[in-house]
């Protein structure tokens, strides 16, 4: 029975919440815009491994990054 209630609890409490307009739900991202635009200008002129030691962003997140942009540039054309 208590378990039937706390579900209930967080499900009403989600439906509150997804009715603001900044609702995010799921994992926050780790890197904000403006930090990607700059490691991607920086991938134009070093390599995965140069940036990575750089800013500490790992090769996967870049590589995710770049096929991400990459996609939404074929998307935009």
């Amino acid at each position: 029975m208590e378990r039937d209630l706390i579900i209930e609890r967080t499900q009403e409490g989600k439906a509150i919440a997804k009715q603001r307009d900044d609702f995010w739900e799921g994992r926050p991202k780790k890197f904000d815009k403006k930090r990607l635009d700059t490691v991607m200008q920086l991938l134009g002129s070093n390599s995965y491994k140069e940036v990575e030691a750089r800013t500490g962003i790992s090769v996967a997140t870049l590589e995710r990054e770049r096929r991400k942009r990459k996609a939404n540039e074929l998307i935009n054309d």
